[in-house]
């Protein structure tokens, strides 16, 4: 059993003000996984009053020092890796090689490159006749939800830490346990009592640390229902928001792109960690003329996937986090079928073999428009929408035309024709057939997808105040 029974407060591990826990449960077996305080408002006040008695000291200490306490809680993880691996994999679900390589093997190059990139960062500049000085924001509530636990973590705790920001960590519910692993690390390279603190709890906890008078910024990501609702609360006091939130990401085929290449790289990032991805490419525009043939390519490419135990070394695709997630990604595919979409590979049934788990069906619907719920609404799950395009400029307006502009994608084999499709497409970011993780490189979306960037020295201006000194 995966139990934890303290909080992370002050430096220390401390009781909750209350017995109640948070029972987690294997999203692979439906069995019991361990528990987790469940912290109250008393808790929360706790935590951000040792955050602010710890923020003038942090905040002053020099960022070479900063940036190597961040690098020394890099290494600790580093050791950890295998456990770790095996820690996201229960209470996530993933496949064991993902949940190591990808779920703890990204956090970590996104830490080390924060200290890197803190050791140069310019924060005093001289502009004109002034001296512009970026200064720590205060103490930051950091919200992190369940899909990429430790990476989700990791780029507010990292960025905000080498910032000289103090922390308070508020984990979901649903998989909480890597942050007190991440607390654990700075425990053990000697950060500073309350720099980093973390508290596990439900929404009130949440709702009370983002309404908190003592916190400066709130650095949220989830869906953009619950960023809205974070935005308000945070409205009441004028504290500063980043918003990392939901996706409908297009992965835009262009009709000289390689056409197996496409689909099947595009297939593929909708689906990865069962597709609870929010920079999922779940909406697949391709030419109208290849449409059947990229619908057939994908349903292949959607049977190929092994569901299972994640620590089976032959499953390629695990559950969904939940039991809710897995009935509303079953009702999504049944509101695509009722709109009138094809259903080429899927469905909303149950997986045959598997009768503990909340599995679903790796899901393909062919002949979907920007009207259907399918290609509209945030899934959140291993579900993929064709939509046929007319040309370049038929499919820019369909990439655009969807309230999220988190992720997307552009295939072409001429690599001008397809930047310059990328810098029409109205999102954060954009992959370049297929693309690549760049730790250094802006996160974040426009429009419903979010406010601010996290990652690179992006993330780490978020968590400034400028300060302009004229002499």
């Amino acid at each position: 059993m995966r139990a934890r029974d303290h909080l992370y407060v002050g430096g220390d591990w401390v009781r909750a003000a209350s017995a109640a826990v948070i029972e987690l449960v294997n999203p692979a077996t439906e069995e019991a996984l361990g528990h987790v305080p469940e912290a109250s408002e008393v808790d929360v006040d706790r935590a951000v009053a040792a955050a602010r008695a710890a923020f003038e000291g942090w905040a002053t200490t020099p960022v070479e020092d900063r940036a190597a306490l961040v690098q020394g809680m890099h290494d600790v993880l580093v050791a950890r890796l295998p456990e770790l691996g095996l820690l996201v994999a229960e209470e996530v679900g993933c496949p064991l090689p993902f949940a190591t390589l990808v779920q703890v093997g990204g956090p970590l190059l996104v830490m080390a490159s924060y200290a890197d990139v803190a050791r140069t960062f310019p924060f005093e500049q001289e502009v004109g006749l002034s001296l512009v000085v970026r200064e720590p924001v205060g103490v930051v509530a950091a919200i992190t939800p369940w899909n990429y636990p430790l990476l989700q973590a990791v780029q507010k705790v990292a960025a905000a830490l080498v910032a000289g920001c103090t922390v308070v960590l508020k984990p979901s519910e649903l998989a909480p346990l890597t942050a007190f692993v991440l607390a654990e690390a700075a425990h053990e390279v000697g950060l500073p009592a309350g720099v980093l603190n973390v508290v596990s709890g439900r929404g009130p906890a949440g709702e009370a640390l983002v309404a908190h008078p003592g916190v400066d910024l709130v650095s949220f990501t989830g869906s953009s229902a619950v960023g809205g609702r974070v935005a308000a609360l945070a409205a009441g006091s004028l504290k500063r928001v980043v918003l990392e939130l939901g996706g409908k990401s297009a992965n835009v085929v262009l009709d000289d792109a390689d056409l197996g290449e496409a689909v099947q790289a595009g297939v593929r990032q909708c689906f990865m960690n069962a597709g609870q991805t929010c920079v999922a490419w779940s909406r697949m525009v391709v030419p109208r003329h290849l449409h059947d043939e990229a619908a057939a390519m994908a349903a292949e490419v959607a049977r190929s996937y092994v569901l299972g135990d994640p620590l089976d070394g032959a499953t390629t695709m695990g559950p969904v986090i939940s039991d809710g997630q897995r009935s509303r990604v079953r009702a999504a595919v049944m509101a695509g079928v009722a709109e009138g979409a094809t259903l080429v590979s899927g469905g909303a049934a149950a997986p045959e073999g598997l009768d503990r788990g909340f599995f679903v069906r790796p899901t393909v619907f062919a002949g979907a428009s920007n009207q259907m719920s399918i290609a509209r609404d945030e899934v959140f799950g291993p579900v993929l929408a064709i939509i046929p395009h007319d040309g370049d400029d038929d499919a820019v307006a369909i990439a655009n035309d969807s309230p999220y502009g988190l992720h997307g994608a552009v295939f072409s084999r001429d690599r001008h024709r397809a930047l310059a499709v990328g810098r029409r497409l109205r999102t954060g970011m954009v992959g370049i057939n297929g693309g690549g993780f760049d730790a250094l490189a802006p996160w974040g979306g426009y429009k419903r997808s979010g406010v601010g960037r996290e990652q690179g020295r992006y993330g780490i201006e978020e968590y400034l105040e400028v300060k302009a000194v004229q002499r």
